[in-house]
Order: C-alpha cells, then structure tokens, then sequence
C-alpha cells in the first residue's frame, strides 16, 4: 500500500500547488462513488464480484488508467473486528480504463479475490475511493462474509502424469438468498498446494444427497436435484493445471420419469379396456 499512498500524497501536493485549484475542488455532492456486491456472504475461495458506479455532477472529467491520467480508482478492504486494513496480494487495476465526463456516470466491474487474500472466514468491510485531483472521495463501507460452507461430500483425483498430487473435491451447501446452493471446491494436496476457485452449482434441494463422480479423462460430474423430479448435470474438467466448468444440463429422475411415461403410455392407448367375454363367463 505504500506506493499507492506516496502516490495519492504527490497528487495532492501538485494539486494544492497548482493556482486556483482549492477554490475549484469539487464537492462529495458533485462526485459519488459507490460498491454493489452481488450477495453479503461468500463459500471460501468463491469469486467476489462488485460494481462500482461512479456519478460525476462536477465540471471536471474523471480519466482513470490511461498513460496521461492522474486520477486513481481502488477498492479498501478491512477486517470488520478491529478495522485493520488489508495489503494488497497483487498489483493490478481494480477496473478497465475510463473516463467519466462532467453530467455522466459509469459503473465498473471488479473482483476483489483478484487483489486482497479472502481465505479465512470472517467479516470484511470494503470501501471504494476515487482520487480525482488530488482528494479523495470515498464510498460507503460494504459488509460481506466469508464463510467455510458444510461439507457434504468428497472426492479425490490423482493425475498419472503428475506423482504425488492429489486434487480433493468438496461439495459444500450454504444458504444463499432463502435456498441452499451447492458448491465445488477444490484444492491440490503434494507438489505445491494450490486451491482453485470455488464454483456456485445453484440451488439444491434435500431429498437427494448430491453426487460427484471423477472419470477417467479428467471429467468431474456432479448431479444434484433442484426441483420435484429435476436434476442438474455439471461437468467440470480438471487437468494438473487446470479446472474449468464445461456444461450445464438439465436432466429427469430416472424413476419418476419412467412412472410418468407409464401414465403417458396409459393415456394414450385410451387406458385399459375390459375384455370381452359373456356375461356367464368370469375368467
């Protein structure tokens, strides 16, 4: 943080020494700059996507990562419990280049697991801050969480080209807007522990314990129901140095779709006629 600090220092000092600039500084009223996250709790290692919207009422053009701009952009995270602020993991830009002209607004994506390390579960506070001639104008604190998630069920994959690595799977549940969502989580165990991102599947439902299956050429298969007689189908492919998500489909109960095809079969043939025997016969 401390290049980022001497920086907006130098900023300010040009500012304040450029003439006729403290009678020209916008005010907070004049530009506002906000974060949205889309939820309030995380599953550990689960991507944290938030847009910042940035609204410029003031005479001046915002300019943010191109070669001649002098304005910054960033995002402050702190530990909710004692208000210490969190260093940077990675040195990168918060959001693409833009510029914001006077009467204008923008809103910008960002990742904030792409910049801050947000493994240990607890309560965190994030802050955006634009530095726009020199001053600083900040947003509202967002509260999120960073939760383990429960475990419900585990895999282990092992690469025949890659000895002594093992990549553990867990499906985990948590509670997300009212329903509960299942997860993929995934971390290599031997020759460099490493943890991949944590993957939102969707909603889930109970009555039926999710699998997962690892194949032979690397497919990870997970099937969960999410509705009376509907199951998804997620297929993941892990490789040493990869795991991405493949497809996503939607498939029946084989069960309940055999008794509905029975009952579709029965209805179409007009049901079961009685036979057809005199009156005096019963067999």
């Amino acid at each position: 943080m401390k290049s980022r600090t001497t920086a907006i220092a130098l900023i300010a000092l040009f500012a304040l020494a450029a003439p006729g600039k403290a009678s020209a500084r916008p005010s907070p009223s004049e530009i506002s700059v906000d974060l949205k996250l889309d939820e309030t709790d995380y599953v550990c290692r689960e991507r944290i996507r938030g847009v910042v919207d940035i609204k410029n009422m003031s005479p001046d053009k915002i300019s943010v990562g191109y070669a001649n701009s002098k304005d910054l952009l960033f995002v402050e995270v702190f530990k909710a419990s004692d208000m210490s602020q969190l260093e940077e993991t990675k040195r990168r830009p918060f959001v693409s280049a833009f510029r914001v002209e006077s009467n204008e607004g923008q809103k910008l994506e960002t990742f904030l697991g792409d910049h801050y390390g947000l493994d240990e579960p607890r309560r965190y506070l994030a802050r955006p801050v634009l530095v726009h001639d020199g001053y600083r104008f900040e947003g509202q604190y967002r509260a999120f969480d960073i939760v383990p998630g429960m475990k419900i069920a585990t895999a282990v994959q092992m690469f025949s080209n890659r000895s002594g690595v093992r990549r553990v799977f867990d499906l985990l549940q948590w509670t997300r807007k009212g329903c509960i969502h299942l997860f993929l989580a995934a971390r290599d165990e031997g020759g460099g522990d490493r943890t991949w991102m944590t993957t939102d599947i969707g909603p889930t439902m109970k009555l039926t314990k999710p699998t997962i299956s690892i194949m032979s050429g690397g497919e990870v298969i997970v099937i969960h129901r999410n509705g009376g007689d509907s199951f998804v189908r997620s297929e993941f492919w892990s490789l040493p140095d990869a795991l991405d998500f493949r497809s996503r489909e939607m498939i029946s109960d084989p069960e309940t779709a055999a008794q509905n095809r029975v009952k579709q079969i029965y209805n179409e043939r007009g049901g079961v006629k009685p036979a057809d025997r005199p009156w005096w016969k019963f067999w």
